[in-house]
């Protein structure tokens, strides 16, 4: 008997499976090829998966098997438009062909979905154009990934009535919706022209239900959107993010924390963070947050920044202790004076701009559950005080990273000695450390590597 038989009648590998491998190998011993006509299309549809886009058209060309397999609605729940136009992008775009093809036979099973943009109006247009016809799809995730800052802000004004009628016309879930709507918001409703991405996303809110993650950074969305979003999808949603929206108001941003009591994760820029949200999000019927990212934002020198009270932060950290609050701070250094003032519970600070000694200094007073801390730049005054401080104070203190700023050698030391091994990350360039008569850049990462008990070598500047 040969030794392909033999494996073939012992095997036991999942129903069907020893038939199907009886008889690949048979064929296999006869003419020295393998039917891959045959392969089941469980198996298939995981090889389908792993593959390009493109690679898996040209695969659908094979065979007719091969191309009912390239249109399972397994494999369109997840898809990615890249919008770009060739003229001014380098960046490959999504085949117009293609998308006509998606539209027609798989909108219906999408469920993941994100538009990667160039800064273009043609791109922009392109994005709405497409989320506009996705009135049978039933969305759980949209994201707007921007490669660069896109251009929905710059989109012609259109007739919202004009575009859910049209809706109307392709499935008659979207009267029912609308309707249910216009009780809550039939101001948006009116003959009042909106943004064409306004009235295209107000579509994609409608008809989704089920909206478990919403990243909409840099456009135009409004309350009034919100308002429908919330309406349709409050049951789901779980994770929202939109920086850099400029037409949406605390009272906006208020509305979608009152009624969507599921969120895990919120992004936002600190203009709509306010003591009611605070509240709002720790109220007894809202789950526990896990995430809260703020984005601390100057657009021009000497904007003045509003304070949140210590108790609201508290009535947050009791709600919900394990939270994580992350802050990115783009200030100039007179900005800074509403901010850590009273204790706050961040976790991850980022300064992204050139930020002071004296705020450092009060950083290591007011953050007791900071966790990790970036500073991109500082001066030339040493901030051995600073970090000593910091160093006392916040004990959960894991990951630190110095950009331009100066530390004595000594100091360093010192403060990586009484953070011990508990700082998983530290990212130090080179020059920030000065020598002192204790410590030169030749001697100083045996000392830190001695008290982090691992090697460790300050980061270089790279020469070309």
């Amino acid at each position: 008997m040969k030794r392909g038989q033999k494996r073939g009648d012992d095997a036991e590998e999942g129903p069907g499976a020893p038939e199907l491998c009886k008889r690949l190998r048979q064929d296999d011993s006869e003419d020295g090829a393998v039917d891959w006509r045959q392969l089941p299309e469980e198996i298939l549809l995981q090889i389908f998966q792993y593959l390009p886009l493109l690679d898996r058209a040209f695969a659908s060309q094979v065979c007719r098997g091969w191309n009912q397999t390239f249109h399972t609605p397994e494999l369109w729940r997840c898809f990615e438009f890249e919008l770009n136009q060739p003229a001014s992008s380098y960046l490959k775009a999504t085949h117009p062909d293609l998308i006509k093809q998606i539209i027609k036979r798989h909108s219906n099973h999408l469920q993941y979905v994100s538009f990667k943009v160039d800064s273009s109006t043609e791109s922009a247009e392109a994005a709405c154009d497409i989320l506009s016809q996705l009135v049978n799809c039933s969305l759980k995730t949209l994201g707007l990934i921007s490669t660069a800052r896109p251009s929905f802000m710059e989109l012609p004004k259109v007739r919202l009535t004009h575009t859910l009628s049209h809706t109307h016309t392709h499935t008659h879930t979207v009267e029912f919706s609308v309707s249910q709507v216009q009780s809550h918001q039939n101001h948006l409703l009116s003959s009042s022209p909106q943004s064409h991405f306004i009235s295209a996303l107000t579509v994609v809110f409608v008809n989704s239900k089920s909206l478990l993650s919403l990243k909409i950074d840099d456009t135009p969305v409004d309350d009034p959107s919100l308002k429908v979003l919330v309406a349709n999808n409050s049951d789901t949603l779980k994770l929202l993010k939109m920086s850099s929206c400029p037409h949406v108001s605390p009272a906006g941003i208020l509305c979608v924390a009152d009624q969507c009591h599921g969120l895990r994760e919120l992004a936002l820029n600190y203009h709509l963070l306010s003591d009611e949200l605070l509240l709002a999000l720790s109220s007894e019927r809202h789950v526990h947050l896990e995430h809260l990212r703020i984005d601390v934002v100057s657009e021009n020198p000497g904007q003045q920044f509003h304070s949140i009270k210590k108790s609201s932060w508290d009535a947050m950290v009791r709600h919900s202790p394990k939270f994580n609050l992350v802050m990115y701070f783009f200030l100039y250094e007179n900005e800074f004076g509403p901010f850590f003032g009273d204790e706050v519970p961040v976790t991850h600070l980022y300064f992204g701009r050139s930020v002071s000694k004296e705020v450092l200094g009060r950083v290591g007073l007011t953050c007791p559950r900071l966790v990790e801390l970036v500073v991109c730049a500082n001066g030339l005054r040493p901030l051995d005080e600073e970090l000593i401080r910091i160093a006392e104070r916040c004990r959960q203190l894991s990951a630190i990273g110095l950009g331009e700023c100066e530390v004595s050698c000594s100091a360093f030391v010192e403060f990586v000695k009484m953070c011990g091994g508990r700082l998983t990350q530290l990212s130090i360039m080179e020059e920030v450390l000065v020598p002192d008569s204790k410590y030169g850049p030749d001697d100083i990462h045996w000392e830190v590597s001695k008290h982090l008990g691992r090697v460790w070598f300050p980061d270089m500047m790279p020469t070309w």
